[in-house]
């Protein structure tokens, strides 16, 4: 086996690489040298063609069970005005203690910490099991030519996995305040109310479709779907835009366009949710005299890893390192364990999120080492509990 991955170091090998979806730079050639090195056997897996190809990587160490996997990705979200940056983006500047660059918290920082806490652990000893680090480069994208594929790769080749830890940034204010041990499904709806456009001083002769889009839209905004479950908080229904297209001031439009968006927990499902919305949608149209459209962009489904022995491992991983105890979550957007959880259980623990996505992204150095530590002690505490 190779020398350990430092790190600091590894991650801001990756920060360099300007892997704003879906390029990837040579990140995932940085993160699989790593590997190889360690003895990991690396499959480089590239979906899609042309402008949507997509750069992936799996790597695996070991043939037996349990089969441990980390998951993340390598892509990340467009910095933004670089002259805002107090160092350019991905220049992995650091100092005062801290990395700075796009990616440092989302989440190339705990990639680097996956690599060098399998490192630190195969050090210890024969591996009684499999590790395996399962990177796209796909997940700030449209997630198409990503983890899904994947997965049905992975699946074709009969690998088996047991477990996965995603690296998602789940902190909110310190590092081992939260794990994610599930997710909120999201439902897209866009409607259209179509009526007659006609000149504003002679409303008898148009059908204007603002007046009832507007009131349809303020009863749903007001709607409470639910009250929340165990694990999760009420649902909640969003409006993100409504479009017209009409710059004159003296003509009714023709149509009208809004969309919505629905975070939704495990009372509900995109089937269940598609057809109470036709329920609310259409009546509303009919009763106002006009025709209707009415299109869904669905973002997953709301899922939990039920807490257990697994989620107790981390949490107390987690506990042993910082001294937290960590809220077991399902707040907050989506990621890529929505795929996952349909292969294994998984859960998700990385850094502190509070700079994910913004200007000067950055992340404490003294957190890449401790996220490594607990990363370490993770693994330690699955193959002691759940190895043969």
């Amino acid at each position: 086996m190779g020398t350990p991955p430092d790190t600091l170091e590894l991650a801001r090998a990756l920060v360099r690489k300007r892997s704003v979806t879906p390029r990837d730079d040579g990140a995932q050639g940085v993160l699989g040298e790593a590997l190889s090195a360690l003895g990991f056997r690396v499959t480089r897996l590239p979906f899609g063609e042309g402008s949507v190809r997509i750069d992936n990587l799996y790597a695996r160490i070991g043939n037996a069970a349990p089969h441990f996997c980390f998951a993340g990705h390598t892509d990340v979200v467009p910095p933004g005005d670089e002259a805002r940056w107090s160092a350019p983006p991905f220049a992995a500047d650091v100092r005062d203690e801290r990395l700075y660059g796009r990616g440092a918290a989302d989440m190339k920082g705990a990639i680097a910490a996956f690599a060098a806490a399998a490192a630190r652990h195969l050090a210890k000893g024969p591996l009684k099991g499999s590790i395996s680090l399962l990177i796209t480069g796909d997940e700030e994208g449209v997630a198409i030519n990503g983890t899904l594929p994947m997965l049905a790769w992975a699946k074709a080749k009969g690998e088996k996995i047991d477990h996965c830890l995603v690296g998602e940034p789940t902190n909110v204010a310190k590092l081992g305040d939260m794990i994610k041990i599930g997710r909120r499904g999201s439902l897209s709806v866009d409607v259209k109310f179509l009526g007659t456009q006609g000149h504003v001083a002679y409303p008898h002769l148009a059908k204007n479709p603002l007046p009832a889009l507007v009131a349809l839209l303020d009863r749903l905004a007001k709607t409470r779907l639910d009250e929340g479950t165990a694990h999760f908080q009420p649902s909640n229904l969003e409006l993100v835009t409504i479009d017209v297209g009409n710059q004159a001031s003296n003509v009714i439009p023709a149509s009208a366009t809004a969309r919505l968006n629905i975070r939704f927990n495990d009372l509900h499902t995109q089937t269940s949710l598609r057809a109470w919305a036709r329920r609310e949608i259409e009546p509303a149209a009919q009763a106002a005299g006009l025709a209707c459209e009415i299109s869904f962009a669905g973002n997953g489904e709301a899922f939990v890893t039920v807490p257990g022995p697994f989620t107790d491992l981390v949490a107390q991983a987690a506990r042993e390192l910082t001294g937290l105890t960590p809220q077991l979550s399902t707040t907050g957007g989506t990621s890529d364990a929505r795929f996952i959880r349909d292969l294994a259980p998984v859960v998700e623990f990385g850094l502190v999120g509070a700079t994910m996505h913004k200007i000067d992204e950055h992340v404490p150095t003294a957190d890449l080492e401790t996220l490594t530590r607990i990363y370490e002690r993770v693994l330690t505490l699955y193959f002691t509990r759940f190895g043969t």
